[in-house]
C-alpha cells in the first residue's frame, strides 16, 4: 500500500477549493449531489441555453448560500456547454470589481473586457470603434494619462481604466458620473460591436454561440446606496433590465438575500425568469 500524500489529501479535502470539472484531476473528486439536492439545477440552466433559447439570447440567475458549491457547478455547466459546441467565458467578478462598491457600468465593462480577451485568445480580433473614442474621453475626464495605441485591443483599454479606478473611490466616482448618462450607448456598443461580431465569428468556426458566466456577484455587499437601496436591489432590480439586454447567453450569480426581498417579484419580472437556487447538501 502506497504512503498517503498528506499535502495532496489536504488539498483534495479543502472545502474552499473550486473543482474545475473539465479538469481530469478534479473530476475524480467530484460527487454529483443532484439526487440529494432534489434536482439537477445545472441541467435546467443548460436546457434553457441549448433547447429553449438556442437561437436567441437568454439571461438566467443562479444563487445559493456561499460555499454550497455554486462555482463548482458553474464549471460543470461550462464543461457541458463546451462539449456541445458553445464558446463559454467564465469569470469571477470579484477579480474585476470592488464588491463593496459596484455599479451597472462596472459589470458591463467587466463583461466586455472578459469577452474581448477571450476572443483575442482564440485569434478573433474585435476593435469596437466607439470604445476607442470612449477611452480618450475617459482619460480626459479622469485627468489621468491612459496610454493606448490605436492598435490596442479592447480588453487592454478596459483593463487599464479599471486598474486606475478600482482602488481609488474618487476616480471611480468620477468615471461613473461620466459613464452613467452613456450607459445605453455603451450597452448598444457592447452588443453591436462586440457580442454580435463575436457570435458571427464563432459560428464561422462551427461554434453554436457565446455564453458568459459571471460568478461571484452573489458576494456583492448588502450595504445601502446613498439613497437607501441596497446594492443587490439596485443592481438586479432597479437596473436588471440593462443586465438582461446583452446579446448572448448570460448566467449571473446573485445574492441569496434577494430571494427574501420585498422586490423579489420585480426581480423575476425584470429578468423574465425565476432565479435558480442551489440547495445546500444536508
Amino acid at each position: 500500500m502506497s504512503e498517503l500524500d498528506l499535502i495532496k489529501f489536504y488539498k483534495a479535502c479543502n472545502p474552499s477549493k473550486t473543482l474545475i470539472v473539465g479538469n481530469p484531476e478534479d473530476q475524480q473528486y467530484y460527487i454529483d449531489f443532484a439526487s440529494v439536492r432534489g434536482s439537477d439545477i445545472i441541467r435546467k440552466l443548460e436546457r434553457t441555453i441549448t433547447l429553449l433559447s438556442e437561437n436567441q439570447p437568454s439571461c438566467q440567475l443562479f444563487t445559493g448560500h456561499i460555499g454550497c458549491g455554486k462555482s463548482t457547478e458553474l464549471f460543470r455547466l461550462k464543461d457541458k456547454l463546451e462539449k456541445q459546441g458553445y464558446h463559454v467565458v467564465y469569470f469571477e467578478s470579484s477579480e474585476d470589481l470592488d464588491m463593496g462598491d459596484v455599479d451597472i457600468s462596472d459589470i458591463l465593462l467587466a463583461i466586455a473586457r472578459q469577452v474581448s480577451e477571450s476572443m483575442e485568445q482564440t485569434k478573433i480580433k474585435i476593435k469596437p470603434g466607439y470604445f476607442q473614442k470612449l477611452f480618450t474621453e475617459v482619460s480626459e475626464v479622469l485627468q489621468t494619462p491612459i496610454e493606448l495605441s490605436t492598435e490596442a485591443e479592447l480588453s487592454v483599454g478596459i483593463a487599464k481604466i479599471t486598474a486606475k479606478t478600482k482602488n481609488s473611490p474618487k476616480l471611480r466616482s468620477q468615471l461613473r458620473q461620466y459613464l452613467e448618462p452613456r450607459t445605453s450607448t455603451i450597452l448598444e456598443s457592447i452588443n453591436q460591436e462586440l457580442l454580435e461580431r463575436a457570435n458571427i465569428e464563432l459560428k464561422r468556426r462551427d461554434k453554436k454561440g457565446l455564453v458568459v458566466i459571471v460568478d461571484n456577484l452573489d458576494r456583492v455587499d448588502n450595504s445601502p446606496k446613498s439613497w437607501g437601496r441596497t446594492q443587490p436591489e439596485y443592481l438586479f432590480v432597479d437596473r436588471g433590465e440593462q443586465l438582461k439586454k446583452l446579446n448572448c447567453h448570460v448566467v449571473y450569480t446573485i445574492p441569496l438575500t434577494l430571494m427574501f426581498s420585498n422586490d423579489y417579484g420585480r426581480l423575476s419580472s425584470r429578468f423574465g425568469v425565476k432565479p435558480k437556487i442551489l440547495p445546500m447538501v444536508p
